[in-house]
């Protein structure tokens, strides 16, 4: 059964975050119903200069968050205006793109998979030594684990079940995104790139030009050798990047198949759950990639889920798209972000919402009108035709402590 509209912003217990509008617009085509079709209902908090976007995905109300610039500072202020908005919030999904080892705890990554954060860790908050950064990793300077809600969530994705079921829904609505796409005269915009066009090359390979005589990067041999900067923002395929050094993979084998069959199976990711890397660096370096993946265990490289992380209980969602290395390119964002999307819609469908004392009426206002202060409960009357159920749905807002159950 689905959720009524919500009288109030308190009433909302889910946000979906988004950085910048190529993520937002991927998450929004997947809405059920939107609440402010007609214009905002529900206001935000003074102080608050974030925008939203309020609506239905599956059985939660979800308002959806748009952040106007990437990196974690950017994302914990908003977040944090976010909260005095929407106080309700038991739970957050941070929808994006990321970098990624290529071969994770779970076997090969591949481009357009997708990574859900078992922990995120920051990266770029260490000590400057002579010649070296240490990264800081005591007790205090890391983040929390998540809360048993999210950590139980997460559980399910352990087993064979889930995971698969998962995969298998986040393919689902895959699949509408494009089809609603389509239809609005969008085609093309999810569409997946294909498997010739995902490229590992091997780390030692620089990403430089190598058909020009007069050029630094004829000097460019090891990662402290300069490339020039028109090779640092050119594709592989404008440097002439060569084949030869590529990695081969056999789930690119298995996709290659599956695109000569003339199946949609090509574009069915593999999910990957595990620790994700947060800073406000952008990775395009294969060896610190793979040292980190080493260290850490590190699954993905992305720029906000520390900011959210330490302010509402948080799951990131990174659609894949390079591989954090120097030959990084923006050919598979808008799959990434579709992907990625789709498995944020894939994990609403299986979360169980939990019984509460009284469901919030489906009202018409934007908020409750406060109740002033010289007045108790009792004696103050809310001046609206709903007034007594608005009155104890107030009283009686439950907790969520058991919140986390899944239905796969």
């Amino acid at each position: 059964m689905s959720s009524p509209r919500p009288s109030r912003r308190d009433d909302f217990e889910v946000a979906i975050i988004c950085a910048l509008p190529l993520k937002y617009d991927a998450v929004s085509y997947l809405f059920d119903e939107s609440w402010d079709e007609n214009g905002d209902r529900y206001g935000r908090a003074v102080g608050d200069p974030n925008s939203y976007t309020t609506g239905r995905v599956g059985k939660y109300n979800v308002v959806l968050a748009l952040l106007p610039h990437m990196g974690k500072n950017n994302t914990a202020s908003a977040v944090a205006s976010m909260r005095s908005s929407y106080r309700g919030l038991r739970l957050a999904l941070l929808v994006g793109v990321s970098g990624a080892t290529p071969c994770g705890q779970d076997g090969e990554v591949l481009l357009g998979d997708v990574v859900i954060s078992k922990t995120v860790i920051q990266y770029d908050f260490r000590r400057q030594y002579p010649g070296m950064f240490i990264r800081k990793n005591t007790v205090e300077d890391n983040l929390g684990r998540p809360n048993k809600d999210v950590r139980n969530l997460l559980a399910i994705f352990k087993t064979d079940r889930g995971l698969n079921r998962l995969e298998n829904r986040t393919a689902h609505f895959l699949r509408q995104l494009q089809a609603t796409i389509a239809q609005i005269g969008r085609r093309g915009k999810y569409d997946y790139p294909g498997p010739a066009e995902d490229k590992l090359f091997k780390p030692t390979y620089h990403h430089k030009h190598y058909v020009s005589p007069t050029c630094i990067c004829r000097d460019c041999f090891s990662n402290v050798d300069p490339a020039c900067d028109e090779a640092l923002s050119s594709s592989y395929t404008d440097l002439g990047c060569d084949d030869e050094h590529l990695i081969m993979r056999e789930r690119l084998r298995a996709k290659r198949q599956s695109e000569y069959d003339s199946s949609d199976t090509a574009q069915r990711p593999a999910v990957h759950v595990g620790a994700v890397v947060s800073g406000d660096t952008v990775v395009k370096s294969a060896a610190d990639r793979d040292r980190l993946s080493k260290e850490a265990g590190v699954v993905a490289f992305e720029m906000e889920g520390a900011g959210v992380w330490d302010e509402v209980p948080c799951i990131v969602f990174k659609g894949v798209c390079d591989y954090a290395d120097c030959h990084k390119h923006k050919g598979w964002q808008n799959f990434a972000v579709a992907i990625a999307a789709s498995a944020s819609r894939a994990i609403l469908e299986g979360y169980i919402q939990t019984d509460k004392a009284l469901k919030a009426s489906a009202g018409d206002g934007a908020a409750t009108v406060p109740r002033p202060a010289h007045l108790s409960r009792t004696e103050y009357t809310m001046p609206r035709k709903d007034q007594f159920s608005t009155a104890l749905s107030q009283a009686n807002t439950s907790s969520w402590e058991h919140m986390g159950e899944l239905r796969y």
